[in-house]
């Protein structure tokens, strides 16, 4: 059974992996369902334009403050009950309480289904403010009102479970990467090394995450420190005002992420807690990039034999791991590449995320 129309309700849309995500899932064809619609709690997304480009209607609140809160919970409402959705799903904590809430405003809850994203794992919430604290405890009272709960890893569903979720219905659906755009590119990794001063024999790691506690940006670049050797691509929302060193190239949010890790030797994850599905690191590894990753969320299920894995907060363990894949010859490397891109081609394609998404959609409308 088809969805006639989706709302998704999500909590932002600047470029994040959950972002990410829907925005892959609402523009790829075929769709999800007939018709989709996406809503923003807060404005100025840049995915906004991407989805509008791909014909997706996108409506941006302002839930910042208390009269935007309220007036964008009761607009959320009848906008569910002027279109009628079979199904809202909701992305990321704040959305997913804000379609609970408008959805029972709306009086459709007994026709519309209603689905919850968890896009992340054993999150430090003492690492953010007040607020999330009070919308993740509202969400753990109110996880069996859902009627499926859906998570982007295994540690994402063991450690909200451990936090006192109890979905009616549980599914993992992890992310799913465009191997058409990820992909290797020996011309665009001439010209970035090119553009940014990188010999063609040195050895460089991509690092790509948005400036987030969870993601241990100092962690990496202590580990860097310890190799003189080594240049870093560090990419994504606030990098560029990170301490500066000469064998790291802080380039903050770039819209030509393909093109950069195509210039890179190995992708990097240091992300010390939080972390589901990596996005970043799937996306390198589709670039045929050996990976060296924090075990956090589902890290080692992702790299499987085709890289490294070590404890977080550990810089001493992570240059190790480093240093361990750059004593193999460059056959030996490729071949972890050509592995790593397999390995995502054929278990975490976009394609096999659209697959389950569909599968779980219909059972979801037959039950």
């Amino acid at each position: 059974m088809r969805p006639r129309r989706i709302l998704h309700v999500i909590t932002d849309l600047y470029v994040g992996g959950a972002e990410t995500m829907l925005v892959r899932l609402a523009t790829a064809k075929p769709g999800l369902a007939d018709d989709t619609l996406v809503v923003s709690l807060l404005p100025d997304g840049l995915l906004a334009e991407r989805l509008r480009a791909a014909g997706i209607a996108v409506v941006e609140d302002n839930f910042r403050k208390p009269f935007g809160l309220v007036a964008g919970t009761i607009g959320l409402a009848r906008l569910i009950a002027k279109t009628r959705p079979d199904i809202v799903q909701g992305w990321m904590y704040h959305g997913d309480l804000a379609a609970l809430v408008a959805l029972a405003l709306s009086g459709r809850r007994g026709a519309t289904r209603l689905a919850w994203n968890i896009r992340c794992s054993n999150l430090d919430l003492d690492q953010y403010g007040w607020l999330l604290r009070r919308v993740v405890r509202a969400c753990v009272a109110l996880s069996s009102a859902p009627d499926l709960v859906i998570a982007n890893s295994a540690a994402g569903m063991e450690a909200h479970r451990a936090l006192g979720y109890r979905p009616r219905r549980a599914e993992i659906v992890p992310n799913g990467i465009d191997v058409d755009q990820y992909k290797p590119d020996p011309a665009a990794r001439a010209a970035v090394r090119a553009e940014l001063g990188i010999a063609d024999d040195a050895i460089v790691l991509a690092h790509v995450a948005r400036l987030d506690p969870m993601k241990d940006h100092a962690g990496f670049l202590a580990a860097i420190a310890r190799m003189p050797d080594v240049q870093a691509l560090v990419i994504g929302a606030g990098t560029e005002g990170l301490s500066r060193s000469p064998n790291v190239h802080l380039l903050g949010r770039r819209t030509d992420v393909p093109r950069l890790l195509a210039a890179a030797d190995f992708v990097v994850s240091s992300s010390a807690f939080g972390e589901g599905f990596s996005n970043a690191l799937a996306e390198g590894m589709a670039c045929a990039l050996p990976p060296i990753a924090t075990a956090v969320g589902d890290a080692a299920i992702i790299v499987g034999d085709t890289g490294m894995v070590v404890p977080p907060r550990d810089p001493a363990a992570f240059a190790d791991a480093v240093r361990g894949l750059m004593r193999e010859s460059r056959d030996q490397r490729m071949a972890r590449g050509a592995r790593a891109r397999s390995r995502i081609v054929e278990n975490y394609s976009l394609e096999h995320a659209q697959r389950r998404f569909t599968d779980i959609y219909a059972t979801l409308l037959r039950g």
